[in-house]
């Protein structure tokens, strides 16, 4: 009725007849009561039409769509076989030979060992592909190498071992008898009595075989009155009689062979050679009564501006083999003095006739290196036969010699002008020598290198020098101090066979033996400039020299192939490359007032002048 009542307020057609109205009024209020019914039963259908119920009448239509699901389709048909053959297919072993498998196989099945029906082109029924042996397949075992190394060692020395592959029960192979009178032990495992014990038997039985006697070998205490008598006896007592007292003829030959052979090698090293000198020039004194090596007086320096050589103006051509060292004459440079490997060292006229003018021999071996004083009226030669000589540069006399017994690869004489009586060398023998050469003794040692010396360098106003070694190592000394004050050695190191100091004294320009000129400072820290690195030259395995120009604005070194390369000071670039010699350039000395000429030395055994 109350449904009736509404329809009238809305406006409803008074033509609708009664029968219509009641037929919809029972229909109502059956569907209220199917409503409640299901309600009951479910309960979440009509929580979603109370949900759809209760949005507003002037809401859009809501479009259901159907869920899909992003699993792929997975095939059942495996499922079903997995489930009818579960025990066989736990059972089979996999293939190696396939390439995918479609289930998850266990670690027997993994670890199964390979096999297969025969093979029919296989003589042992393995196929090729399956065998990583000649004989077949080899599977690697589950046991240390120490394990492995024990167990093999106790069956041939006890007779018995552990069996690795039993896993339950008997795991023993060999003597079961041998197991129980050691207690089971092994031969890592002995006690420490049992150890004595056997080592005594050893040595009864060797004294038995020695002495000649029979008996059969016993259990000996290591405390008995028995095992202290054998200890106490030689192991080769028995044998000393049997000892080979004469030589045969044979013998007696080879020993007197080698004999001569010493004999020879030793009056090498100690033969003396007349210490001479042959003067080549017109005349050692002129009509003024001045000397052939004093120096000329229009020889002065133009300027201070370096450049570098173009051209090949002049060669020196007198040594028999390699030159080793050239060395200008100090200040002036009118002479060159040259060092060789035919063991002559020769002065060459610079700036006058160009030749010869003296030749100093007194060396029985190659000459290493030269060196002359601040005024040039001495110089040292350093040669292979272990001897240093100073000779008089005029009268090409010996003045002294000096000699460790060691060969020396460097000499220097001390710059200072009231130490120049002081001669330091550095020697094969890992030692920096220093001599007083007015007495001739022996007045510091610096031995802190781990190889052989090479160079000799002073910083620092003289008070300190730098050396270099084959360590792979520079040290910094204070002079008369043996006491290293610094040390330079870094792993990525070479050997520095050659070292020398730029004109402002602040850096030092060292060769190294990975084809690098590196610059270390000389004020207290000496550290590696990182900035500076010239390259470019082949210099590995040579002891090539590097130099300066006077200026400083040059640095210049020799290769191992016969090339001279001129850099930048500042930029670092290479600046230009002269092709001098055929074979290694080892030194290249810049004349010290012509700014443009550069002398260069090398194993043809050519003496090269450039402009």
């Amino acid at each position: 009725m109350d449904l009736l009542a509404q329809y009238k307020d809305d406006g409803g057609s008074s033509s609708s007849s009664s029968a219509d109205l009641e037929q919809r009024s029972s229909s109502t209020h059956s569907s209220m009561q199917t409503q409640e019914d299901e309600a009951a039963a479910t309960s979440q259908f009509s929580d979603k039409q109370s949900d759809r119920s209760s949005s507003p009448p002037d809401s859009p239509l809501r479009i259901t769509l159907p869920h899909k699901s992003a699993a792929p389709q997975v095939s059942d048909t495996l499922l079903v076989l997995r489930s009818k053959n579960t025990s066989l297919l736990h059972r089979a072993p996999i293939d190696p030979a396939q390439h995918k498998v479609n289930f998850n196989p266990t670690y027997e099945q993994l670890w199964a060992p390979i096999a297969g029906p025969a093979h029919p082109y296989a003589k042992d029924g393995l196929a090729q592909g399956l065998r990583n042996h000649k004989l077949g397949f080899v599977e690697d075992a589950a046991i240390s190498s120490f394990m492995f190394d024990e167990q093999y060692n106790t069956f041939h020395r006890f007779g018995y071992a552990a069996d690795p592959s039993a896993a339950n029960g008997d795991n023993l192979v060999g003597d079961a008898d041998a197991l129980k009178n050691v207690a089971g032990a092994t031969v890592y495992n002995l006690p420490q009595h049992e150890h004595r014990k056997r080592k005594a038997e050893t040595k009864l039985e060797k004294r038995m075989d020695v002495d000649g006697e029979t008996g059969v070998k016993g259990q000996v205490d290591a405390a008995s009155e028995n095992w202290l008598q054998l200890s106490s006896k030689s192991p080769w007592a028995g044998k000393k009689e049997g000892l080979q007292t004469e030589l045969t003829e044979e013998q007696k030959k080879y020993a007197e062979e080698h004999a001569e052979k010493k004999a020879e090698r030793d009056k090498g090293d100690r033969i003396e050679f007349e210490d001479k000198s042959t003067f080549h020039g017109k005349e050692e004194v002129d009509y003024q009564g001045r000397s052939w090596m004093a120096p000329p007086k229009d020889v002065k320096a133009t300027n201070d501006h370096c450049y570098i050589p173009k051209r090949w103006i002049h060669s020196w051509t007198g040594h028999t083999k390699g030159v080793a060292a050239i060395r200008f004459f100090p200040k002036y440079g009118h002479l060159l003095l040259s060092g060789s490997m035919d063991t002559k060292v020769k002065i060459w006229d610079v700036h006058g006739s160009g030749k010869c003018m003296r030749t100093y021999m007194g060396h029985s071996k190659a000459v290493r290196d030269i060196s002359f004083n601040n005024d040039g009226s001495r110089f040292l030669s350093a040669g292979y036969d272990r001897k240093i000589k100073l000779w008089d540069t005029e009268t090409g006399k010996v003045v002294s010699t000096f000699s460790t017994g060691k060969i020396p690869y460097v000499v220097k004489f001390h710059p200072d002008e009231d130490k120049q009586h002081v001669l330091l060398a550095g020697t094969s023998d890992k030692k920096i020598v220093q001599w007083d050469i007015n007495t001739g003794e022996i007045t510091q040692e610096y031995d802190q290198h781990l190889g052989a010396v090479n160079t000799i360098t002073f910083v620092d106003d003289n008070r300190r020098f730098v050396t270099s070694s084959d360590d792979k190592s520079l040290r910094v000394w204070e002079y008369g101090i043996p006491v290293v004050i610094k040390y330079i050695s870094e792993p990525h190191m070479h050997s520095m066979p050659s070292i020398t100091v730029h004109p402002n004294t602040n850096w030092l320009a060292a060769q190294s033996l990975d084809n690098q000129i590196l610059i270390y400072s000389t004020r207290e820290r000496f550290r590696l400039n990182k900035k500076k690195r010239f390259a470019g030259h082949i210099a590995a395995g040579y002891a090539c020299q590097v130099n300066f120009s006077p200026d400083g604005r040059f640095i210049m070194s020799g290769d191992g192939e016969g090339k001279c390369w001129f850099w930048d000071w500042k930029t670092c670039k290479v600046f230009r490359t002269l092709k001098c010699h055929e074979g290694v350039c080892i030194g290249c000395e810049w004349h010290p007032l012509e700014q443009s000429k550069v002398a260069t030395c090398g194993w043809d055994g050519l003496i090269k002048y450039w402009d």
